[in-house]
């Protein structure tokens, strides 16, 4: 199974508020960038992702799961775009970009070569990184 990140501005959509959404999750739609569609597109159910709080606070706070494949997203007006739904898992102590920047053996993680990707795959060894950073 694959692993992934995905960012949200707190202000926007924040993981607390993922965490409401309880078992029944919600939809992770407005991604209008084509590499992070195919992103989307390549999620299976029972995946998980970072949850990553952008703009305000830049940190992994959490971990989501992939509970329903890529799908239409019904605000593209387009028709070119999709999304997936997924649910809480569990909250991370945060683990900051500057954090995750500091560490040598992440240097070739997505988020540290191109942050501004919204949907990004992670490698195992960067997930086990990121969980070992959370856990201090």
């Amino acid at each position: 199974m694959a692993r992934w990140l995905v960012k949200s501005e707190p202000a926007k959509w924040s993981f607390a508020q993922q965490v409401e959404a309880g078992d029944a999750g919600t939809h992770w739609n407005g991604v209008r960038n084509h590499v992070a569609k195919q992103h989307l597109m390549a999620m299976r159910v029972g995946e998980e992702c970072f949850f990553y709080h952008s703009n305000e606070g830049k940190a992994v706070v959490g971990v989501v799961e992939v509970i329903k494949p890529y799908y239409p997203d019904h605000t593209d007006e387009t028709g070119k775009f999709g999304m997936v739904d997924l649910k809480a898992v569990r909250a991370l102590p945060p683990v900051t970009l500057e954090r995750i920047k500091r560490e040598p053996r992440l240097a070739e993680m997505v988020l540290v070569r191109n942050s501004r990707m919204s949907v990004q795959p992670v490698t195992e060894a960067e997930w086990a990184l990121v969980l070992e950073l959370a856990a201090g």
